[in-house]
């Protein structure tokens, strides 16, 4: 699987969250509620949907599914204006990500991410960073198509640190 290497800047975020963890997955029922009022929110910076999980510190040190999480329905928006009622907003910070794109439908995904956190990741010159992680949904997103695809966008930071001392 092909990885590309991105640094982005601080985005912010309109849309819903919820706790969930990946044995009590509520992903349903957070984008089921985000898509009836997503066309309430009137400065939108694009088209793109995006899934974001922000995980607590050392989340994946010592891997339980019953771990909460906070997970984002939202799309990225200029400023924080007229923030509909029931939603909220989230800055994320700039920084590194590492990028990969799910081909398939969106029910084959831990494939992905199992590619990513067990082979790619630990193979790598790169650890995981404490910022959000997001799946972008664009044009080629198809749900369950198995023509669809999507970008995941997962936070690294180098496993070295070079600097040149005095």
């Amino acid at each position: 699987m092909e990885t590309r290497l991105i640094i982005l800047p601080l985005q912010k975020f309109m849309g819903k969250k919820l706790r969930m963890s990946f044995s009590a997955n509520r992903t349903y029922e957070l984008w089921k509620s985000f898509m009836l009022s997503r066309k309430e929110i009137n400065n939108a910076k694009g088209a793109e949907l995006y899934s974001i999980e922000v995980y607590p510190p050392f989340f994946f040190d010592n891997f339980n599914p019953d771990a909460e999480f906070e997970k984002w329905a939202a799309v990225e928006v200029n400023i924080f204006k007229n923030v509909p009622e029931y939603m909220e907003t989230l800055t994320s910070p700039g920084g590194l990500y590492a990028i990969f794109t799910h081909k398939g439908p969106a029910g084959s995904g831990p494939i992905t991410y199992d590619y990513i956190f067990r082979t790619w990741l630990p193979g790598s010159d790169f650890i995981l960073d404490q910022r959000p992680h997001f799946a972008v949904m664009g044009e080629k997103y198809k749900h369950e198509d198995p023509e669809s695809e999507e970008e995941i966008l997962i936070p690294v930071k180098p496993r070295k640190v070079l600097f040149n001392s005095p």
